[in-house]
């Protein structure tokens, strides 16, 4: 792994990624977050992973393991791509059907698809599915389409080409304008907007400054904060290194509550890939910015309503 020294060689390493990748090759997308592992998806990813090798399809068809899509009362869920089609409620038995009617002859199994209890009608696409048409996602779209584990996956969809813009044609003043414009808030309830926080911190007196990432969530059922971090833990840590680099931090802490093994696995996996890559560290893409995450467990919910309180 080739630490990047620059934001032309983060191009082109995303260049390379990119054009490695046979855009006709069919993607299985099994959710493997928190909720369904009730279901047994890590199982059910090795069947299908055996199954496509036993049939000869590696070069053909790729299984992949993705975040939560959220849909969990129907797991486990699949989608494939680039159709679209939605699968649900799939066990271990499904695996050969699915492989040889709509793998391999571009059928349907009708049974494997979402019904509307009210109506009937049954639904072949993700999109088309009452519980996903009207939702337009955008902290969690990729969630059910890349493998958190995989920096590659994040960077073949842009990843990190926020911080390399940021880091080398932005000042930190410019950066927070732009997210002052944007309107960009907080999700905790309070609403406070995000440009005018970090503009404070960064007029702030002292050297020494922080960002921490509270992903710790009063409201455990929420599930907000867990599902991005199991899902696309790199995007967490792309933002942070924006933040760290608008406010003149050097130092950053994930908070995560021990509850929740997968994000915290999935989050130290994230780091550790950065830092690999020199996106994360000392002299970020040659930009003479250093950077540093570590992941913070807690034993439960901070006292709320006092912003220190965490710290």
């Amino acid at each position: 792994m080739t630490r990047l020294k620059s934001a032309q060689e983060l191009e082109e390493l995303r260049k390379s990624i990119v054009g490695k990748r046979n855009p006709e090759k069919r993607t299985i997308a099994i959710c493997a977050g928190t909720g369904c592992l009730a279901y047994g998806c890590l199982d059910l990813v090795a069947a299908f992973r055996n199954e496509v090798e036993k049939q000869g399809l590696a070069d053909k068809v790729e299984v992949r393991a993705t975040g939560c899509p959220g849909f969990c009362e129907r797991g486990a869920l699949l989608t494939i791509y680039p159709q679209g089609i939605f699968y649900q409620r799939v066990k271990i038995e499904d695996v050969p059907e699915i492989i040889s009617e709509t793998i391999l002859e571009g059928g349907i199994i009708e049974r494997l698809l979402y019904t509307d209890p009210n109506t009937g009608e049954r639904f072949v696409k993700e999109s088309e599915v009452p519980f996903y048409k009207k939702q337009m996602r955008l902290l969690l779209d990729n969630n059910n389409k890349i493998d958190p584990t995989s920096i590659e996956d994040y960077l073949a969809i842009g990843g990190y080409a926020a911080v390399s813009k940021a880091l080398t044609q932005m000042k930190p003043d410019q950066i927070i304008d732009e997210v002052k414009r944007s309107g960009l808030r907080g999700r905790g309830g309070g609403g406070f907007p995000t440009g005018r926080k970090w503009e404070s911190v960064r007029k702030a007196e002292g050297d020494v400054k922080y960002v921490i990432c509270n992903c710790d969530e009063g409201d455990p059922g929420a599930y907000m904060d867990r599902s991005l971090m199991e899902g696309n833990p790199h995007s967490v840590l792309e933002g942070m290194v924006i933040g760290a680099y608008a406010i003149g931090a050097h130092v950053g802490y994930v908070y995560v509550r021990n509850e929740y093994p997968m994000a915290v696995q999935n989050v130290a996996t994230a780091i550790k890939q950065a830092e690999e890559y020199g996106l994360l560290g000392k002299d970020i893409l040659g930009s003479g910015f250093d950077f540093n995450v570590t992941v913070s467990r807690g034993g439960g919910a901070f006292v709320c309503g006092e912003s220190t309180a965490l710290m």
